[in-house]
């Protein structure tokens, strides 16, 4: 059994979220769809869920009245989803589109590689909004990804497929930490906890890129908070003073004016 689990709030855009739905339907290998409204949305975009939970096209909907963020909502999903015995189960956010073949091509990996825990795919950004385009690629094998862990995160979250072994070995999301940063903290419970990583050479996601993806990163707080996460990674897995070295650059790339921290995540991530 797999399912592929979602979380919806505010800023979600009823256009984006249908896309999103679409893609998911369109599987060759199909999941049964979870999604968490994670406090008030907009009406059109709440009745439009309603109706494809009624229609059966959503397995399970359920609604807070208050936001209380991705890890928090992930982490409902999750606990529903183990309770029925769900053995893979998916992540995405609402506003990217799955490619059609991607359920497919990551369960036969899953199933041809019994010890991996998690599997991840490339993904293709596109500018909504604003000029940009990029195929990101992540290293494949556990061990070259725990390398590259000392210096960012080796897979792409809304990619993911778990097995539920994962969540056995590592638990569930760490909800303590900056909202933003749900998937590096949950990588480091997995590392630490003895979880097979994996991603696969396909682009399974593609990533819609607003303006305010550059902003978001902008400022201070976020900053530092993404700075003290990767202080903690470094430590926890005892990585090398040359990740020290990446982490203040990171910071100093973060502090950059919007212009300047597209063209450095476009040409140097």
């Amino acid at each position: 059994m797999r399912c592929v689990i979602l979380s919806v709030y505010k800023k979600d855009k009823l256009q984006y979220v249908q896309d999103a739905l679409e893609s998911l339907y369109s599987q060759t290998v199909k999941a049964d769809v979870f999604i968490k409204i994670d406090g008030p949305i907009d009406k059109k975009l709440e009745d439009y869920l309603l109706k494809e939970y009624r229609k059966g096209n959503i397995a399970y909907l359920s609604k807070r009245k208050e936001n209380r963020g991705l890890a928090t909502s992930l982490n409902e999903l999750i606990e529903v989803a183990l309770k029925r015995k769900y053995e893979y189960i998916f992540r995405m956010d609402a506003d990217d589109i799955c490619l059609a073949e991607r359920f497919q091509k990551q369960i036969k990996f899953m199933e041809t590689n019994k010890d991996v825990d998690i599997c991840g795919t490339y993904i293709e950004e596109f500018g909504d909004g604003v000029e940009y385009k990029k195929l990101v690629k992540y290293p494949l094998t556990h061990e070259t990804m725990f390398e590259f862990f000392k210096k960012r995160v080796p897979l792409a979250h809304v990619s993911v497929c778990f097995r539920k072994s994962f969540f056995e070995k590592a638990g569930l999301y760490p909800e303590s930490g900056h909202i933003s940063n749900e998937d590096t903290l949950m990588w480091l419970k997995g590392f630490e906890n003895r979880c097979r990583f994996a991603n696969i050479d396909y682009v399974g996601v593609k990533v819609r890129v607003s303006r305010d993806f550059f902003e978001r990163r902008a400022g201070v707080r976020k900053v530092l908070y993404d700075f003290k996460n990767r202080l903690e990674v470094i430590r926890k897995l005892h990585y090398g003073y040359d990740a020290y070295f990446y982490a203040f650059g990171m910071m100093g790339i973060n502090l950059l004016p919007t212009q300047l921290k597209k063209f450095t995540y476009k040409y140097l991530r």
